[in-house]
C-alpha cells in the first residue's frame, strides 16, 4: 500500500473511532464507512446505493481471510427499509486485529466474524460474511473535493 493510502486509512479509522457509540448512522452503514474516508480525507468515493450493491460492484466475494486495515468488510442481510424488503447487506471498516467499526444500533467495534452473531432488528436475517475489499480498490475513480 502506498503512503497516500496509509494516510487515508489512518485518518478514516481515527474519524470512525471518534464516532463510537453515536446512533446517527443506524441503517446507514455504507454512509458511515464512506464518510470515514470522505470526511477525514476530503475525498469522494463512489460505490453502490447500499452495502450489498457495493459488495457486488467491488467483487468482495473474491477476498477471504483476515482483511487488511482500512478494508471494507461486507455481509449479506435481508430486511425492510421504507417498505422495501431486499438484501441491503451490511459493511464495516476493518481497523486491524480482526476488528471492524460499523454502524449497528450505534457505532460499535466488533470482531469481523462475530458480527454474524449479532442480534438483528425485527424482520431482518442474520448476517453472513461475503468478503472484503482493500482500500486501493475502493478508491478507484475517487476524486479530491
Amino acid at each position: 500500500m502506498s503512503a497516500e493510502f496509509d494516510t487515508y486509512v489512518e485518518n478514516a479509522i481515527k474519524w470512525a473511532k471518534e464516532k463510537a457509540s453515536l446512533k446517527e448512522y443506524m441503517f446507514k452503514c455504507l454512509a458511515f464507512v464512506e464518510d470515514a474516508y470522505g470526511i477525514s480525507n476530503n475525498v469522494e468515493i463512489f460505490g453502490g446505493s447500499c452495502a450489498r450493491e457495493s459488495a457486488d460492484e467491488y467483487e468482495a466475494c473474491k477476498n477471504s481471510g483476515i482483511p487488511p486495515a482500512g478494508a471494507f468488510v461486507f455481509y449479506d442481510t435481508y430486511g425492510t427499509i421504507h417498505g422495501e424488503y431486499k438484501n441491503y447487506g451490511h459493511v464495516g471498516l476493518h481497523i486491524g486485529n480482526g476488528e471492524i467499526i460499523h454502524a449497528w444500533d450505534k457505532i460499535r467495534i466488533d470482531n469481523y466474524l462475530d458480527v454474524q452473531k449479532l442480534p438483528t432488528a425485527p424482520g431482518w436475517t442474520s448476517l453472513k460474511l461475503i468478503g472484503w475489499e482493500p482500500v486501493e480498490r475502493i478508491f478507484l475513480g475517487y476524486r479530491k473535493k
